[in-house]
């Protein structure tokens, strides 16, 4: 399924959550996620840009395919044409991580986020901080035209939209988030 999601990089967060208060915005919560990432050990999915991952949001854990369409993965600041998720609730993050590993995955790296998260008019706008770079925003609809018209309501100008991952958002502040076993907010742990 493809999924309908731009980035704003270099936010203000608490401008961004006082627009979205004064648009009547339901804030859903404040947490922080964890997730495990996985690839062959030839990093075929990696190769294709795309991973599967496993995810602890708090209320449950989900296990995607996530593979960005027409990716140019020779330049970080070129935006992907969309992103195919596919994706499954699972019952515990542990257990579906030894399920991968025994299928011949191997783990890629292990990652967490703080997400901020606001419901407008039916468009999830997700304030997302990551280990060592700025925070920023997602927008996520059902359609790009729920999208579109939710950065406008934001204010935000259409031509600063973003569509690539976050490992692109690292890539530009010179990090390689793919050079990290552990990079959480406390721990960077880099691969030997």
């Amino acid at each position: 399924m493809e999924e309908f999601e731009v980035k704003f990089l270099n936010i203000d967060p608490d401008s961004i959550e006082t627009k979205l208060v004064a648009l009547g915005a339901t804030k859903k919560f404040d947490r922080i996620f964890h997730r495990a990432v996985f690839d062959y050990a030839d990093l075929r999915l990696d190769k294709a840009a795309a991973w599967v991952r496993v995810r602890d949001e708090g209320e449950q854990v989900t296990l995607s395919f996530k593979q960005r369409l027409n990716a140019d993965q020779s330049n970080v600041h070129a935006n992907d044409t969309g992103m195919v998720e596919e994706e499954v609730v699972v019952s515990d993050f542990e257990t579906a991580c030894k399920i991968l590993r025994h299928i011949g995955l191997a783990d890629k790296f292990f990652m967490e986020n703080r997400r901020v998260q606001y419901h407008l008019d039916g468009v999830e706008v997700d304030i997302e901080y990551w280990p060592l770079i700025k925070p920023y925003i997602e927008i996520e609809g059902k359609s790009w035209a729920e999208v579109d018209k939710t950065i406008l309501s934001l204010g935000l100008n259409p031509d600063d939209k973003k569509i690539f991952s976050t490992t692109q958002i690292y890539e530009q502040q010179g990090i390689r988030d793919k050079d990290y076993q552990i990079l959480t907010f406390d721990r960077q742990v880099k691969k030997a």
